[in-house]
């Protein structure tokens, strides 16, 4: 009897599972063509985004290229001949060897010295070791609103013999601290305090505990701070105009703005300049920008 009961079940089996299969395959098909046209609407959208992006660029890197009959004869159209000379002619005409590296002390000094300090206004605010924390985080959000007291840094230099300095220039630009210290709050928030109660345990200093351990555990938000200083300076102009009036001194902005009153009328040598300009930011996003994108994601979750 109960061999019949297998046989007849084993014969009814493929049979009666395989409706089921076939509506639970119908089931998902749907399904999965009901979230294609939002991927294509999100690939279309991404599309157009780094349309508006690259265009302006790949428009630069066209004009850079032209000669000036070329580039008078046809503005908008794609180049013949290409003529790399231009960058050789706008790098000697415009002295950007000397600005270049003006620019590299800036960038390096201040974004480094922006970034410690970012690091030590947010570690004892994170962990609550000074009263009213809370009111410090809105102080950080409150600053990168305020706009930039230029009278005052101006005469705070002049009263202390920094004005026309690199040194001066360098304090100020690494006092704007911009978003560092919120990112950091949001990442050392990760880090355990049994670790804090452990090194003061052994004897650790604070500085030494700040340098040796929680700078190790806070590589990819100081990395993300660091790049983010690094761009305003690299990019500031209007501080470096009026702090620093010897030309000697300037970064390499303000040199692009001499050459661009120079040779304002010589639209090939200007997007060359422009490109030299350029460059070093690009390089160092498309070599970097995993550390920023880690950095500001791990910020935000963590915090």
């Amino acid at each position: 009897m109960s061999n019949i009961v297998t046989t007849a079940t084993a014969a009814n089996g493929p049979d009666a599972q395989a409706p089921a299969a076939s509506g639970a395959g119908a089931s998902r098909t749907p399904g999965r063509r009901r979230r294609r046209p939002k991927h294509i609407w999100s690939y279309i959208l991404v599309a157009i985004v780094l349309f508006f992006y690259l265009f302006p660029l790949a428009f630069l890197v066209n004009t850079a290229l032209k000669s000036s009959a070329e580039f008078a004869a046809d503005p908008v159209g794609l180049v013949t001949s290409p003529h790399f000379e231009n960058f050789v002619i706008a790098w000697q005409k415009g002295n950007f060897g000397a600005y270049i590296l003006n620019s590299i002390l800036y960038t390096a000094v201040a974004a480094g010295i922006g970034t410690f300090i970012g690091l030590a206004l947010a570690f004892p605010v994170s962990r609550g070791y000074i009263k009213g924390s809370a009111w410090w985080t809105v102080l950080f959000v409150v600053v990168l609103f305020l706009p930039n007291a230029l009278i005052t840094q101006f005469q705070l230099l002049l009263r202390l013999q920094l004005y026309d300095t690199q040194l001066g220039y360098i304090l100020i630009m690494s006092a704007g601290v911009g978003v560092g210290p919120l990112l950091m709050n949001g990442f050392i928030k990760s880090i355990p305090t049994e670790l804090d109660e452990a090194a003061a345990l052994d004897g650790v200093g604070y500085w030494r505990y700040l340098v040796s351990f929680v700078v190790p555990l806070t590589r990819p938000a100081l990395a993300t701070v660091f790049i983010l200083q690094a761009i305003w300076v690299w990019n500031e102009i209007i501080l470096a105009t009026i702090l620093l009036p010897d030309q000697t001194k300037s970064p390499l902005t303000l040199g692009l703005f001499n050459f661009q009153g120079t040779y304002s009328n010589q639209w090939t040598l200007l997007a060359a300049a422009t490109m030299l300009v350029a460059a070093p930011l690009i390089v160092a996003y498309l070599f970097l920008q995993r550390y920023l994108v880690n950095g500001v994601v791990g910020g935000a979750v963590k915090g």
